[in-house]
């Protein structure tokens, strides 16, 4: 390949207002507060990326995201951006943790390399278009009004729905109840604690809920306790499913080497990026392990990335990419499409979506040269 390097990286702060405030276990969610990076090539294309910082999962705020990418963006400038093991690996070795602005500047540089293919992301990442499905999720609430939005999601045609958990035996037992009684049998159920319970009471409550039919429970106890993990799924009758407990193919080993999990929930804003998001896979192929593919609160333009990355990679079996549902302007040109709860990808190079640019030019930002 010819003498490229980047010329400029641009990071950008992104505000959306949400349709209503979304509660888990771990806060209220009432705006998407993300950032954006466009890395520059001295061949005249340009790479896209998003970054979705979750405080209460990855500890960055969009100000401390935005201030990482800037140093991080700055040791692409003047390097070749299609060598992306030698730039990931500088970025990963020059600052820890940070993983939603890792994830951002990875994500444009991949989004790059298609654009210099001439190929859609899932097919340099050797994939092919497959169809799939997202979820839906909602938010803790009263059960009464739980069965509603359920009941809302299955008129939309969406074949699972995805349901927050994590207060107490007694409420999130009767969430349950509401909405499988307000559903039926022939909608799948998922849900996700998001730490919420002690080891003690999601074993009872596990158990309850089995009568409900739940594909799968996340992230059941507290992230760091993965002893009381391995316990809780060896006693549950649901499966169940990793998510805050696992960033990077590190963790993904130690979960898997110990039985932990039935499934790796993968988030590209946890594990950095594509780049890791592939070893976490590779890991839990070797491991006899299924994935899933989660989200932050992205917009479409961060969700087409993780669609591709679904689309490439027959052992992730499970999508929940469903942030941009909840978000009240559509800043994104191009990029993935939904028909009820079916994905659909573009065959354009790259992830295919990119920021309208009246959205861009009014947007706070940062320009990285040399």
């Amino acid at each position: 390949m010819e003498d490229v390097f980047v010329t400029k990286v641009e990071i950008y702060k992104l505000d959306i207002a949400k349709k209503q405030p979304f509660r888990f276990s771990l806060g209220l969610l009432e705006q998407t507060e993300n950032i954006l990076v466009r890395v520059y090539c001295s061949d005249g294309l340009y790479g896209t990326g998003e970054g979705a910082p979750l405080w209460q999962i990855t500890g960055e705020t969009q100000a401390i995201a935005f201030e990482a990418a800037k140093v991080l963006g700055r040791l692409l400038v003047g390097k070749n951006p299609y060598a992306i093991e030698a730039r990931i690996g500088e970025i990963n070795g020059f600052m820890t943790h940070n993983t939603t602005a890792k994830s951002a500047l990875d994500m444009a540089l991949y989004d790059l390399l298609a654009k210099r293919a001439g190929l859609p992301l899932y097919a340099l990442l050797g994939g092919e278009n497959r169809p799939f499905y997202t979820d839906e999720t909602i938010g803790i609430d009263e059960p009464q009004s739980m069965a509603q939005e359920a009941m809302g999601m299955v008129d939309r045609g969406f074949p699972a729905i995805k349901v927050k958990l994590g207060t107490n035996r007694v409420d999130d037992v009767a969430r349950i109840r509401a909405i499988r009684e307000a559903i039926g049998e022939g909608v799948l159920l998922r849900i996700d604690a998001n730490q919420g319970w002690d080891p003690v009471t999601a074993e009872r409550i596990l158990q309850e809920l089995a009568q409900y039919d739940i594909q799968y429970c996340e992230e059941p106890v507290a992230h760091w306790n993965r002893a009381a993990l391995r316990r809780v799924r060896e006693k549950s009758p649901i499966p169940i499913m990793a998510d805050e407990s696992i960033f990077d193919h590190h963790d993904a080993y130690r979960l898997a080497s110990i039985g932990a999990c039935d499934y790796f929930n993968i988030k590209l804003a946890k594990s950095g990026g594509i780049h890791n998001a592939l070893k976490i896979s590779a890991v839990a192929e070797g491991a006899g392990i299924q994935c899933m593919i989660g989200c932050m609160t992205e917009t479409r333009l961060g969700l087409s990335a993780a669609a591709h990355l679904v689309s490439a990679r027959p052992n992730i079996v499970f999508a929940d990419l469903d942030s941009a549902f909840n978000q009240t302007v559509d800043v994104v040109a191009g990029g993935i499409t939904y028909e009820g709860g079916r994905v659909i990808l573009t065959g354009t190079p790259g992830h295919g979506a990119d920021i309208k640019p009246e959205v861009l030019s009014a947007l706070e930002g940062s320009v990285l040269t040399q």
